[in-house]
C-alpha cells in the first residue's frame, strides 16, 4: 500500500467516524447545544481537522441525516431477507422495541431531528429528514402492498406514526416499558391486518 493509499484510507476513516459522531451527538443533544468540538471529541479527531472534511455545523448535520438513512437501509436490507412481507414488518416493530433504552433518553433519532429542524428559520435540513423518514413510508408501504392491502400507503403512514408516537412518549414520560406494551399492540394489529380485518 503507498503513502497516498494509506493517507486516503486515513482520511476516508477521519470522515466516517466524524459523520457516525455526528449522528450520535446531535441524537444525544440536539442541533443547537451540539458544536463541532463535541463531534471532533466523540469522533477523536483533532478538532481543527473537522474543516477539512466538513465546513460548516449543517454540512454535519447533512451527514448525521446520511447516516440515519444508511442505518435505515441496513436494516431494511436485513429484514428484506425474510420471505414473508408481514415477518417484515413484525421485524421491524421488534428493532423498534430493541431500541426501547435509546428512545427512552433520546427518542427516534430522525423524529427528533426533523422537529429541531422544523423550528429553524433557514436552510432546508427540515426537508432532508422528511425525506429520510419518507424512505421508511415507501418501504413499509411496499410490505404491505406485497401483503395485498389496497390502503397500504395509509397503513404505512399508520404503522410509522404509531413509531413515532410510541417514542416520542417513551421518551416525555421516562418509560421503556411503553415502548414495549406499543409494539406488542402494533404486532397484534398487523396479525389482524394480515388475517383480514380492518384497519383500526
Amino acid at each position: 500500500m503507498t503513502d497516498s493509499t494509506k493517507s486516503r484510507a486515513r482520511g476516508a476513516d477521519k470522515r466516517r467516524r466524524l459523520t457516525a459522531a455526528a449522528a450520535e451527538v446531535l441524537h444525544r443533544q440536539g442541533v443547537e447545544r451540539t458544536t463541532i468540538a463535541d463531534i471532533a471529541e466523540t469522533a477523536d479527531v483533532p478538532v481543527g481537522n473537522v474543516y477539512y472534511y466538513f465546513k460548516t455545523k449543517d454540512e454535519l448535520v447533512q451527514a448525521a441525516l446520511s447516516e440515519h438513512e444508511g442505518n435505515l437501509a441496513e436494516l431494511t436490507t436485513e429484514l428484506d431477507r425474510l420471505p414473508d412481507p408481514l415477518d417484515r414488518l413484525k421485524a421491524l416493530v421488534h428493532a423498534w422495541v430493541g431500541q426501547r433504552d435509546i428512545a427512552v433518553r433520546f427518542g427516534c433519532p430522525t423524529g427528533t431531528l426533523a422537529v429541531e429542524l422544523d423550528k429553524r428559520a433557514d436552510g432546508t435540513l427540515d426537508q432532508e429528514a422528511g425525506r429520510v423518514i419518507r424512505v421508511l413510508l415507501d418501504w413499509v408501504e411496499h410490505q404491505f402492498r406485497a401483503l395485498g392491502r389496497p390502503d397500504a400507503g395509509d397503513l404505512a403512514v399508520t404503522l410509522v406514526a404509531g413509531y413515532q408516537g410510541m417514542s416520542l412518549l417513551a421518551n416525555a414520560l421516562r418509560d421503556p416499558d411503553l415502548m414495549t406494551r406499543e409494539g406488542n399492540r402494533l404486532i397484534r394489529w398487523l396479525d389482524t391486518l394480515a388475517a383480514g380485518g380492518a384497519a383500526s
